[in-house]
């Protein structure tokens, strides 16, 4: 079954859908391509804070609505070390910017509704997918799908099928270069049914390690404890993640940890990763494809959602105009932001975690650092604009 549309979209998560999103909005035809059933798309869980840029994008697309009701406004978060918290004013440190707490699959629900409401087409359940001759002006995309064979014709391929997808590595290995770091640590996530333990989230250090209190609704929050890399969930009962929750968020503060039901349990690893560049020929990457961030800075989402306003700009520009410079500069206007993005999750992990291979002098200037950025208004300042995310391009 062959069939032609301007832009070929492989992988229904945050990139590839809101990619299809803006391209509708500009009158670009687009198909997207996802292997997973909607269901499994539905259920994916992962973290969900959403910078300032990202809210406004959604809102700006007519798809903020059901955030709005149910998602939840921060104004800052908390950093709890020495049995203190030292709390960061976002609205104070940036000029009024906040943070939105609003769980993944949620907006990808959102999003999916959206786009099927709007009568745009995605495949899921798509197997075999293959790239071919993006090199050229006339790329395509095969796969098979609800026991047929497709061929989509299209003017270009975007790449948004994660880190594992078949997108990045088509591109030729002499011109991609990978740039990696795997951590030695991983943070073991729990979904508790419990009332909030805190109004923010707390990131705390200690020398048991890191931990995380975040929310996720009324009645259901998120929490995190820094693990071995290899660990499983098996390996952590109720009653060992409870001890250790309490004992890296001590406080002589009087807060106290709300324990509840644990529902789910998750380890999840801990990586950084870019390719360069981010194109080729007429196929782009975005979001997962291209670069992974280990979970600390809460950029994953917020880099696809940046990378794909780019991109779409750029296809926009090329059909109102002809002109290519949008497109032939993107892997270096969106690298930008990644790079950045990049140092300051690494900086955050570095800031807060254990590291099993730590000297006492390391662990010295762990502890410096944490006091300059809780003293300086400088550095608290740098701090949020980073987490509360810079302008989208």
């Amino acid at each position: 079954m062959m069939r032609r549309t301007q832009v070929g979209i492989i992988g229904a998560g945050p990139a590839g859908l809101l990619l299809a999103h803006l391209l509708r909005r500009e009158g670009i035809d687009s198909i997207v391509i996802e292997s997973r059933s909607r269901a499994d798309v539905e259920s994916t869980i992962r973290a969900g804070v959403l910078e300032q840029g990202t809210v406004d994008l959604l809102t700006e697309l007519g798809l903020a609505d059901r955030m709005k009701r149910e998602g939840a406004v921060h104004r800052g978060i908390y950093l709890r070390f020495g049995r203190r918290s030292h709390r960061f004013d976002f609205p104070d440190l940036t000029g009024g910017r906040t943070i939105m707490l609003y769980p993944q699959h949620e907006v990808l629900r959102d999003l999916i509704k959206g786009l099927v409401d709007a009568g745009g087409q995605i495949h899921f359940e798509a197997s075999g997918v293959a790239i071919e001759a993006v090199d050229t002006n006339s790329p395509r995309i095969r796969f098979s799908a609800g026991g047929n064979e497709h061929e989509i014709a299209c003017d270009f391929v975007a790449g948004c099928d994660g880190f594992h997808g078949i997108s990045r590595p088509a591109i030729p290995s002499d011109v991609r270069r990978d740039y990696s770091q795997v951590y030695p640590l991983g943070w073991l996530g729990i979904l508790v049914e419990a009332p909030p333990s805190s109004d923010e989230l707390i990131y705390a250090y200690h020398d048991r390690g890191f931990a995380l209190v975040s929310t996720r609704s009324p009645t259901l929050q998120r929490m995190y404890v820094q693990c071995g890399p290899d660990d499983s969930p098996g390996e952590w009962s109720d009653d060992r993640i409870w001890s250790e929750l309490h004992a890296r968020l001590e406080n002589d503060e009087g807060w106290r940890l709300i324990e509840g039901r644990i529902v789910q349990k998750n380890v999840i690893a801990m990586r950084s990763f870019v390719a360069e560049p981010m194109q080729h020929g007429r196929l782009f990457l975005a979001g997962d494809a291209a670069h992974i961030v280990p979970p600390t800075g809460a950029k994953g989402l917020n880099l696809a959602a940046a990378d794909v306003k780019v991109l779409s700009r750029a296809i926009a520009e090329h059909y109102r105009s002809g002109r290519g410079e949008l497109l032939e500069a993107y892997s270096a206007t969106a690298l930008q932001r990644v790079w950045r993005a990049e140092h300051f999750s690494w900086w955050m992990t570095s800031l807060l975690h254990r590291f099993p291979d730590a000297d006492p002098f390391q662990l010295r200037l762990q502890r410096s650092q944490l006091e300059y950025v809780t003293r300086s208004r400088a550095a608290a300042v740098s701090l949020a604009e980073n987490y509360v995310g810079f302008p989208m391009p």
